[in-house]
Order: structure tokens, then C-alpha cells, then sequence
């Protein structure tokens, strides 16, 4: 029988720590180099411009021949850094939880091209202003929360949610996992093999 910690079990840990180092030996030590970069300009500036976005795409491997990126490189990077800037004070508020961050940062990213929908793009930007705080969201990372027992639904606030599920995750997890930061479980979540989850039920 295996043992449970608070709703996912030892097995599943293992599967996601497993997972976690196999991402550093198949991406390398050398693949987040774009996103860490933008960070530290995000800390030292305290806001993102349209060059750390472009970065961040590539990070991502996100479309850019699209309407928004048009739109977006259309935008004065003044205005985009403003509401950057204001995104990431959200972010590194001390006075709020994670959740309530991200909540808070997602909002703020809202009036900017390529930000109104979805978060694939919006929650790298968020990573990389507070990194050590927030996560990546990805449909990947979202189907094994699910295959895990962990409900996330599509309604609006659910990068807000997503990291409330990462947070709580967090709060139980085991030895090395417990040193994590949710960007340690977002990846491990990524990378978690699709039939070895656990199924919902099982």
C-alpha cells in the first residue's frame, strides 16, 4: 500500500523528483540561461520590455507570427515596461501569498497584447519577475496535476490556482522535494511521463 501525503502519494513524489532530474540531463544545464537572464534584468529594472518578452518566447517556443506580436511590437516599450513594472511589484509583494501574486501579476499583464487569454506566455513573464515565488504554466504541467488527482479547472483566475496547487503541493513534499520552488515542480510537472501518473480514482 502506498503511503499518502495529503492526497498525492510517496510513488508519485518519486515519479516527480524522477522527472525533475531527468529534465536536467536531457535539457541541460544550459536551457534556462534565457529565462534566468531576463530575471536578473527584471530585478536590477524592476520590469520587463519587449526585448525580455521576445526572449521569453523563445524560451517558451511560442508563435510570433501572430496578430498579438504585431500588435505587441506596435506598443511603445515605455508603455509595455509600465504595465510590466506594475506586474511585477504585484509579484514580489511580501504582503501576498503566491496565489494571491500571481493572481494579482496576471491581472496586471491583462492590457497587454498577446496577455488578455491563456497563460503560457503570461506566466513566464510572472516566473521571471518574482522566480523564486511563481511557476510556468503549461497544458503539459496542467494534464499531470490532473492525472495526479489534482483538479485545475480553465475558468477565469486559473493561473492564480494552478500556483495555489503547486503551493499546497509544496507544503508536503518530501525529501529533496521539499527544498523545491514551484518552478523546481512546474518542471517536474512538465516532464512527468503521461502513463505514469496516477489516475484520478485509482
Amino acid at each position: 500500500m502506498t503511503h499518502q501525503i495529503d492526497g498525492i502519494g510517496s510513488d508519485d513524489w518519486q515519479r516527480l523528483i524522477a522527472a525533475r532530474e531527468a529534465y536536467t540531463q536531457s535539457a541541460g544545464v544550459h536551457y534556462d540561461e534565457v529565462l534566468d537572464q531576463v530575471a536578473q534584468r527584471a530585478q536590477s529594472e524592476g520590469s520587463i520590455g519587449k526585448a525580455g518578452i521576445g526572449a521569453l518566447l523563445l524560451f517558451k517556443r511560442l508563435r510570433a507570427d501572430t496578430p498579438w506580436a504585431r500588435a505587441l511590437m506596435a506598443t511603445a516599450d515605455t508603455a509595455v515596461r509600465q504595465v510590466t513594472a506594475a506586474a511585477t511589484a504585484a509579484v514580489c509583494n511580501p504582503a501576498l501569498s503566491r496565489s494571491e501574486a500571481a493572481r494579482a501579476g496576471r491581472a496586471a499583464l491583462a492590457s497587454l497584447p498577446g496577455f488578455t487569454r491563456g497563460d503560457a506566455l503570461a506566466s513566464v513573464v510572472l516566473t521571471a519577475a518574482a522566480p523564486h515565488r511563481l511557476a510556468v504554466y503549461d497544458r503539459r504541467a496542467h494534464a499531470s496535476l490532473r492525472s495526479l488527482g489534482i483538479p485545475l479547472t480553465h475558468a477565469s483566475g486559473r493561473y492564480g490556482r494552478y500556483i495555489a496547487a503547486l503551493d499546497h503541493l509544496l507544503s508536503q513534499a518530501p525529501s529533496p522535494a521539499h527544498a523545491w520552488t514551484p518552478r523546481d515542480l512546474d518542471i517536474a510537472l512538465y516532464c512527468l511521463p503521461p502513463n505514469s501518473a496516477r489516475l484520478p480514482g485509482a
